[in-house]
């Protein structure tokens, strides 16, 4: 019976921890967290972009840039920067500039 229940618990954690279309598997969480973190920090460090206004999402190695810069220069520095970062396979950039009134 114990058997039973070690294998049938060790399946269930086998089949949750894989990767789906839709979900990631722990490694990828993680990975993409790391990601995340590091996208955030070069952001932060960089004198010319304004990153308090920039949320970064990343997921399977792609990372989503949202939010508001203030111009189309920080715009495109914020996805350079995105794109040097170890493991960042694609980069959607879906910054908006904000508008003067």
């Amino acid at each position: 019976m114990k058997k039973i229940l070690l294998l049938t618990f060790i399946s269930f954690f086998i089949s949750n921890c894989a990767s789906t279309k839709n979900n990631e598997s722990v490694g990828e969480y993680i990975d993409s967290a790391t990601i995340t973190a590091k996208v955030k920090a070069d952001l932060a460090s960089d004198k010319d972009v304004k990153s308090i206004g920039i949320n970064v999402d990343t997921y399977k190695d792609v990372v989503q840039l949202s939010g508001f810069v203030d111009n189309n220069m920080q715009k495109e520095k914020a996805e350079q920067l995105t794109k040097n970062v170890k493991g960042v396979k694609k980069v959607i950039n879906s910054l908006n500039i904000k508008t003067q009134l």
